[in-house]
């Protein structure tokens, strides 16, 4: 299983996903995606690639203790709670990564929700902090207004947003029966992209060009990032160039 005392702990490690996996296993990688949208200081946490990775992982990990590849993440929660007699299946073990997942996820969301509803009005007048900008909570309310419930689905492919989108729609008192509904569709569609992206691409580009996509994650976690964080760079320099043009038009 897994070690938790680290001993070479680095804070460049928190952006790298594989370190995730291969110190914490799933119990790590589950409380990451609870936390980026549970606690809002969760943002910088890397979601999307993690779980990308994790696809990849999905069908076997090298054991922290004995460097031996075993069955993958799934499998792992199973061995430790004594539950692994059975035959090996990638499937179930794949079914059951996506199914916890996406309960954390769930569970995240309903917890920001559920901030929102009861503190998030007085978070407005919060001072930024290095954890906290108003201006993200601003971008989360404008995404909101212009999508309404799709929002929240939405919000869960779109980095700092997703930390934000649950918070303001219990800000905006959104049907709460709505908001659970777009929830699990969002959180299970988002965990299912990144988790089976994962998994069929490791198998791919093994049985095509026979590497292995463990030995490039660098590659892999940088594109990843550049994909999901181009929607909100392009927002803040369009978004930008707009302002002097409304105030203009004001005048």
């Amino acid at each position: 299983m897994p070690d938790f005392f680290f001993l070479d702990f680095h804070w460049a490690q928190l952006l790298q996903p594989q370190w995730y996996i291969q110190n914490g296993g799933l119990w790590l990688l589950l409380f990451v995606v609870f936390a980026e949208t549970g606690l809002f200081v969760g943002f910088f946490l890397p979601g999307d690639s993690l779980l990308f990775v994790a696809g990849i992982y999905a069908h076997e990990i090298k054991d922290s203790q004995t460097g031996v590849m075993e069955p993958g993440l799934g499998y792992q929660v199973l061995k430790h709670i004594g539950f692994d007699a059975f035959q090996y299946s990638y499937w179930f073990d794949l079914f059951l990564l996506v199914a916890l997942i996406s309960l954390a996820g769930i569970f995240g969301n309903a917890v920001g929700y559920w901030t929102g509803k009861r503190f998030g009005h007085g978070m407005y007048n919060w001072k930024d902090r290095w954890f906290f900008k108003k201006r993200y909570l601003q971008e989360a309310h404008d995404f909101y207004e212009r999508h309404g419930g799709g929002a929240i689905v939405a919000a869960r492919f779109i980095p700092i947003v997703r930390t934000f989108a649950p918070i303001v729609a219990g800000i905006v008192d959104m049907d709460r029966k709505k908001f659970h509904f777009f929830n699990i569709i969002g959180c299970v569609a988002w965990v299912l992209s990144m988790i089976l992206g994962g998994f069929f691409l490791q198998k791919w580009i093994l049985a095509q060009f026979g590497f292995d996509l463990k030995e490039h994650l660098e590659v892999i976690v940088l594109g990843i990032v550049l994909v999901t964080t181009a929607p909100v760079f392009i927002k803040l320099i369009f978004g930008q160039k707009k302002k002097p043009a409304d105030d203009t038009s004001k005048k």
